[in-house]
Order: C-alpha cells, then sequence, then structure tokens
C-alpha cells in the first residue's frame, strides 16, 4: 500500500488587522502620540492624533467601537467643561452672554473646547491602541524582555479591559432582553436601562477578579524567576529601529517642555 503524504501543518494566522506589527511597535506609537498630546498643548498636535488613531482603527476595522467608547468617554467630560469653564472662566474678557452669575465669555470657550479636544485626542489614541492589541501576544512580549509578570500582567489586563468591559456588557444586555427587558427611546428610557445593567456590570467584574487572582496564585504567578513565553511576535530590524526612534522622540518631547521651564524658573 503506498505511503500517502502527511499534509503539512498550515501556518498559523496572522490575528486579523494586526498588519505583522509587534504589539511593542504599536504600543510605542500610541505612547509617543500620547506623550505629544500632554506635552505639547496646541491644536494642531491634538488633531493630527486624532486623525492617526481614526485612521488606524479604520485599518483596524474597530473605529466604531473606538467611536462608541470615546463617546461615553469624551462626551460627559465635554459637558462639564463647557458648564464650568464656559460659564464660569475667571480669566474671561470678552462677553458673549451673561446668565445671571455665569458668563459665557470667548476665552472660557476656547479654553473649555482645548480641555475637551486634548481628552479626546488621549482617548482614541489609547482605545485605538487597546482595541487593536492583541493582549495576550503583549503580554508575551513583556515577558520575553524580561518585564515582571505582574506588571505584564497588570498592563495587559488594563489595556484588554475597554474589550472585556464592552463584551460583558453587551451578554448582560442580550441576557435581559431574553428575560423581557424593554429599552424605551429617549433618555430617561436609555439613562433605566444603563442603572439596570451597570450593577450586574460591576458585580460580574468584580467576581471575575476575584477568580483570576486564585487562578494566577495556583500557577505561580508571584513566585520569582523567569517566565517563558511560548507564543511567537511578529518583528523585523526595522520594527525594532521605529520602537527605539519613538523611544528617543518620546524624551525629545519631554525635555522640549521640561527644559524650557527648567531654565525660566532659573534666570
Amino acid at each position: 500500500m503506498p505511503d500517502v503524504p502527511t499534509p503539512a501543518a498550515p501556518p498559523e494566522a496572522e490575528p486579523a488587522g494586526r498588519g505583522g506589527l509587534n504589539p511593542l511597535t504599536g504600543l510605542a506609537l500610541a505612547g509617543t502620540g500620547a506623550v505629544a498630546c500632554l506635552a505639547w498643548a496646541h491644536w494642531s498636535v491634538w488633531l493630527a492624533a486624532l486623525a492617526a488613531a481614526g485612521a488606524a482603527a479604520v485599518r483596524a476595522g474597530t473605529a466604531s467601537r473606538v467611536a462608541a467608547a470615546g463617546a461615553a468617554v469624551v462626551v460627559p467630560f465635554a459637558l462639564w467643561a463647557l458648564a464650568i469653564h464656559g460659564l464660569f472662566f475667571p480669566e474671561g474678557r470678552t462677553v458673549l452672554a451673561e446668565l445671571g452669575p455665569a458668563r459665557v465669555t470667548a476665552e472660557g470657550l476656547a479654553y473649555a473646547a482645548a480641555f475637551v479636544l486634548r481628552t479626546a485626542a488621549l482617548a482614541a489614541v489609547m482605545l485605538a491602541f487597546s482595541l487593536w492589541a492583541d493582549v495576550g501576544l503583549l503580554r508575551a512580549a513583556l515577558v520575553r524582555r524580561g518585564v515582571p509578570a505582574q506588571l505584564g500582567y497588570v498592563l495587559a489586563a488594563t489595556l484588554g479591559l475597554a474589550a472585556a468591559v464592552s463584551d460583558r456588557l453587551r451578554r448582560i444586555r442580550e441576557a435581559q432582553e431574553a428575560r423581557g427587558l424593554v429599552v424605551r427611546r429617549g433618555p430617561g428610557g436609555r439613562l433605566l436601562a444603563a442603572r439596570l445593567q451597570a450593577v450586574p456590570l460591576v458585580l460580574a467584574l468584580v467576581d471575575e477578579a476575584g477568580e483570576r487572582a486564585v487562578a494566577l496564585e495556583a500557577r505561580g504567578q508571584s513566585l520569582p524567576g523567569q517566565r517563558t513565553a511560548y507564543r511567537a511576535e511578529p518583528d523585523s530590524p526595522a520594527q525594532r529601529a521605529l520602537r527605539w526612534a519613538l523611544a528617543a522622540a518620546s524624551a525629545a518631547i519631554v525635555a522640549s517642555v521640561v527644559v524650557p521651564a527648567i531654565a525660566g524658573a532659573a534666570a
């Protein structure tokens, strides 16, 4: 009987939307963008960061999720900033309208808009990365480079929190709708649905955190010693050079703000 050739094992498929990019390269890109948004107070920097994060989210297929999560963070913050700085800005001189003790000033609105734009840029950059990154691959990359296992897990779990909360909230909503929950139209109905979903969401996350703590302790997470990561990560000399360049750029951005401030204080 002739030997039947054994088919070769198919290569491991690359995660969708990663594009062969090392998770540490994505982390370096997001970190540099966040540093630039925090260090340079200019609307062009924030708009550039927003555009870059949006383009990355579109390429990764996570644009709708980034927009929804970003809106949940930015919209309440924008309302608060506009109410505080738009109506009660002490340095405001150009009065647009007076509402009793409150004054709507052009300077207050400009300050509030800049504050909101910076927050939106930071949220978009970090959400675009957290929803793109393969958390397990990122943790393996960190462990392989000598990062303590506990720190690697905390970082990976934090970045994966948005996706985990979104998935858990979707399952809670589906379970409640299967039991007859009807979300009425209008803000009142949505607020009622959010209140009904918030309690089981928090309880589920707390319970899951306890289960993970027990599982990690049973697997020796807190024990000293070197860990071995068995997941291969895409990497190349060009990406390694890019990460070093981004680290140098972040240091230069920080120095461009800190050095003049120190020189001005010493003068």
